[in-house]
């Protein structure tokens, strides 16, 4: 039995699609806790790029069981969009299952969240639009919709009713939109039912159930550490908890369950969207890992912002989610490059943290303090194993597995499936 996590180590785009699509042909679960189809993974297989906003990335293995947890907010019409371009390119998602208890994005959420972001102007935080955190809102308030009101038809319209009586009044009065009608929205959501049923699932029972019979369960999280609402450089977060233990609560499997969490995290850093990051680059560099790197948002379409490797940032993420091992991955961009430099420390108006400063304003502030170190000119693509790497190559992994508080047991050197290199294997935790 293994239950093992999937945690992106900064502000997201790292590569968890990649960890958990090598992982998930090993294991008879993948689960996703948290997020919706803010969250995407870019997935190679066979020379073929699947890019996926909802679905776990375990939805291209041949033996996993896909399973969207209570913890996630759910589009409808994305979820099946999504699986309709999956099948059309000869992929199998009927093996799908979801949570009963998993929220619904709701068309209103999404109006709110692309309205309430434009009124914030300035200090809008750079969400992606999608209703995501409008829906967490209404989860928190006890107004949301889960997937099982689906299926009853009173109940559902009474949710929607009272949900717009208040949305409604700030659409009309604080925002001068037209106000939904609430029928509408129940044809939405009920035009779905009959094509959802058989998917869904008491998830906390089967998965806990699958733990006790000794199978493999992997749970894939959405966004990253640094996104998280309550451990992230907040406002500048997502609305969930995408570090481990919300992987817990957004899977139903208990902490003492876990036997590996493991964190995604690149060999240099990058961010989507607003808010404080210490090692960006604005110059040659920055453009080069942007193009290099591919470094455009999977869901969004927008350029990611691109600095070097932050050893604070990675301590931290350790620290949070207990890391017990690390995935690093895009190793191969940094070839060629001359000098790599990495942020050990932040200076903060003159004074060194070695560790994450204790306030937002203070992180704002901070400016990085660097160590460098040769990079190498060799293809590193088709390194099979750590010593096939060439020594700098191998020194810099080193130096960063030292800084970050946690060994580094995967390696990324492309794209493909087969570019991974395996130092330590979590299965066999």
């Amino acid at each position: 039995m293994a239950a093992i996590i999937i945690v992106g180590a900064q502000w997201g785009d790292e590569g968890k699609g990649k960890a958990t699509d090598i992982l998930g042909g090993l294991v008879d679960y993948v689960v996703k806790p948290n997020g919706g189809n803010n969250a995407g993974h870019t997935v190679v297989v066979g020379g073929e790029k699947y890019e996926l906003k909802l679905l776990p990335a375990g939805v291209l293995s041949e033996n996993a069981t896909p399973v969207l947890g209570n913890g996630v907010v759910i589009n409808l019409e994305a979820l099946f969009e999504e699986i309709d371009g999956l099948e059309a390119r000869g992929a199998d998602a009927s093996r799908l299952r979801i949570s009963a208890n998993a929220h619904l994005v709701s068309p209103y959420h999404i109006t709110l969240d692309r309205v309430q972001e434009r009124f914030l102007g300035k200090r809008a935080i750079g969400t992606t639009g999608r209703g995501i955190g409008p829906t967490y809102a209404d989860k928190v308030a006890r107004i949301g919709i889960r997937v099982q009101d689906l299926f009853d038809e009173s109940i559902l319209r009474q949710k929607i009713e009272s949900a717009l009586d208040v949305k409604n009044q700030m659409l009309v009065k604080m925002y001068n939109r037209a106000p939904i009608d609430p029928n509408e929205v129940a044809e939405y959501f009920l035009s779905y039912a009959d094509r959802v049923r058989p998917m869904v699932i008491d998830s906390t029972f089967v998965l806990n159930q699958a733990l006790d019979e000794g199978k493999h369960v992997l749970m894939e999280g959405g966004q990253a550490t640094m996104l998280d609402v309550d451990h992230g450089t907040y406002p500048f977060v997502t609305s969930s908890n995408p570090t481990s233990g919300g992987a817990c609560v957004g899977a139903g499997i208990g902490p003492t369950r876990i036997t590996s969490t493991l964190g995604i995290i690149k060999a240099y850093t990058t961010r989507v969207g607003a808010g404080p990051f210490p090692t960006e680059l604005f110059d040659k560099w920055g453009e080069y890992l942007q193009t290099v790197g591919g470094e455009v948002g999977v869901n969004t379409g927008r350029k990611r912002r691109c600095g070097w490797y932050d050893s604070v940032l990675a301590r931290y993420a350790s620290r949070v989610n207990g890391f017990t091992d690390l995935f690093l991955t895009k190793l191969d961009v940094l070839t060629g490059i001359g000098e790599i430099p990495i942020c050990v420390a932040y200076d903060v108006d003159g004074v060194r943290h070695d560790e994450m400063p204790l306030t937002q304003s203070e992180f704002h502030h901070a400016e990085p303090i660097f160590e460098t170190m040769p990079a190498w000119d060799e293809d590193i693509t088709g390194c099979k194993t750590f010593e096939e790497l060439p020594q700098r190559a191998q020194d810099y992994v080193k130096r960063l597995e030292e800084l970050s508080g946690c060994r580094i047991s995967y390696i990324g050197v492309g794209p493909g499936r087969d570019q991974t290199i395996t130092v330590h294997d979590v299965m066999d935790a």
